[in-house]
């Protein structure tokens, strides 16, 4: 089993930067794939970014651009996205999730275990 908890998320205005973090516990995640989706109001759950255990990442171009950027610390346990020049249509839950394999990234029913998500506001 693995606990995923985040956090840093906030209220922002556009153009503005924030940190979010998703720490792990029950389990190494040198051997998961880590990932970030998100979920705005009204819409389903939509893939952001995810880091390999390989250790190779990618992240969803069509709706962030080269704006986030995932990384992880197997020291800490804990994954991070850096959000940049943030928009108002970034505003959603952003949720931590982790499997075991690294295919499938953008399948959210393939991934296992999730965090409770931490809210992303940006006003414009």
């Amino acid at each position: 089993q693995v606990q995923l908890v985040e956090s840093g998320g906030g209220s922002v205005q556009a153009g503005g930067s924030l940190r979010l973090s998703c720490a792990a516990s029950g389990r190494a995640i040198r051997t998961y794939t880590l990932a970030w989706f998100r979920q705005a109001p009204g819409k389903e759950v939509d893939f952001v970014a995810a880091s390999m255990w390989s250790g190779s990442s990618t992240s969803n171009a069509d709706s962030v651009e080269n704006r986030f950027t995932i990384s992880r610390d197997n020291a800490k346990n804990t994954i991070y996205l850096q959000v940049t020049s943030l928009k108002p249509e970034d505003t959603a839950l952003y949720y931590c999730a982790a499997k075991s394999t690294d295919f499938d990234l953008q399948v959210v029913g393939s991934y296992p275990y999730w965090g409770q998500g931490t809210q992303v506001t940006v006003s414009s």
